[in-house]
């Protein structure tokens, strides 16, 4: 048995492989469980290992590639064609098998497991800012519900329900009151939850070289740095800084035929969060660039001038990936008068 390319299809506990020849043909098919993947693959002739990106497949990689093998992550999207018939653990393996051999295949950048911790940390603070968005929103609903509307600044509606919960002249019933006063303590815990996880970011932020070069472009700072860096892990997967924009869905979407070009707005693939952080940067660098006279600034301000605010937004959000990009790939430090001399 000669297995030079293997589908494995990642679950919770069962495991099922499939492996052919340099020929294309089936030499292997197997189930395992979840405790017999590493010894099943220590005994194995190195081979190519494709995976789909999903739970747990960064971590199966690194164990992969300690063991010799030379593993590919990639989208579940990109399997799907290859799935025939029916859709089952045997035949995803299939697919993946199949899917790894296309020679012009996109593939998933692997992670390591320091980007990963890294990652989570960005994950636990979107999570708190999300609790704290949806407490913020039901805590308008019910005051407007008794005549009190509060604007949408949420600093605002901080010194608003401190007023409410401690001024016994409002108009409220004391179930009420008692009520806000809880929400009140609610958010007041968020708040400390995510100013924790702020601060943790910051640390990172501090003890990594690589994102302090990243912070000084404008409109990216330490959260959006380090989640680039926690999100790009082989910067060789990408050819050029276009392609890096592209898989952060900041490149328009096209859908072109009969050779007509028809360009749309941007795709939206790849990562939201990433995605979201680079805009409302790029928003930012935007607003501090008015009256400076330094070229950047004065490339933004005509690009201000010529676009909508969104557009020249996301237009500074793709310049800034693709400046990520080219730093990352040759380990080089900002210059602005190259950032605005390629702008031209």
């Amino acid at each position: 048995m000669s297995v030079v390319r293997i589908g494995l299809d990642l679950a919770k506990y069962v495991f099922e492989v499939h492996g052919v020849d340099i020929h294309g043909k089936i030499v292997l098919r197997r189930r395992l469980r979840r405790d017999a993947v590493s010894t099943f693959f220590a005994n194995l002739p190195k081979c190519l290992i494709g995976m789909e990106a999903s739970n747990g497949a960064h971590y199966w990689a690194r164990t992969l590639k300690a063991l010799g093998h030379e593993v590919r992550l990639i989208s579940p999207q990109f399997v799907k064609p290859y799935v025939k018939s029916n859709k089952n653990d045997q035949n995803d393996a299939e697919a993946i098998c199949e899917a790894i051999s296309r020679p012009s295949m996109r593939f998933v950048p692997p992670k390591s497991a320091d980007q990963l911790t890294m990652q989570a940390v960005h994950r636990i603070r979107q999570r708190l800012i999300g609790d704290r968005v949806r407490l913020v929103n039901q805590i308008r609903g019910l005051l407007s519900e008794h005549g009190i509307v509060v604007a949408r600044d949420i600093a605002q509606l901080r010194r608003r329900l401190a007023e409410i919960v401690g001024d016994s002249a409002e108009e409220l019933c004391d179930l009420l009151r008692s009520l806000m006063r809880e929400l009140y303590a609610e958010l007041t815990e968020l708040d400390a939850r995510i100013k924790s996880f702020d601060l943790r970011l910051r640390e990172i932020f501090r003890g990594s070289e690589q994102c302090q070069r990243l912070a000084k472009i404008e409109g990216i700072g330490p959260v959006t740095a380090t989640a680039l860096i926690a999100a790009v892990g082989d910067r060789s997967s990408f050819k050029n800084g276009r392609q890096f924009a592209a898989w952060l869905g900041l490149v328009p979407r096209q859908q072109s035929s009969g050779g007509r070009q028809r360009l749309f707005g941007i795709s939206k693939r790849g990562d939201r969060y990433l995605r979201t952080l680079l805009i409302h940067g790029a928003r930012a660098a935007l607003a501090r660039a008015g009256g400076k006279q330094d070229p950047r600034s004065v490339w933004l301000g005509k690009l201000r001038l010529r676009r909508h605010p969104n557009v020249a937004a996301v237009a500074l959000a793709n310049k800034n990936a693709r400046i990520v990009w080219a730093m990352l790939s040759g380990n080089e430090d900002y210059e602005m008068q190259r950032s605005v001399g390629s702008a031209a």
